[in-house]
């Protein structure tokens, strides 16, 4: 994954990557053009996070007896 690549992903600007990713500007701006698998991993972290972040979660339904609804006999 390329550097540009990267920051477009998470943002648009180095200090959305930066705030997604949890670093400095100065760490996303010091970044190699070509990301190494540890930064890529970070990337893909942040992105996961920013993912589950945005989705709606499916409550389930209770279980009867735990809602109280079922009577003993």
């Amino acid at each position: 994954m390329k550097k540009q690549q990267a920051i477009q992903l998470l943002g648009g600007t180095i200090s959305s990557a930066a705030r997604k990713v949890g670093v400095s500007y100065q760490a996303i701006d010091r970044w190699p053009e070509v990301l190494t698998p540890a930064i890529r991993d970070r990337v893909q972290a942040a992105l996961y996070r920013d993912l589950m972040a945005r989705k709606p979660t499916r409550r389930k339904a209770r279980a009867p007896e735990l809602a109280g609804e079922v009577g003993h006999a």
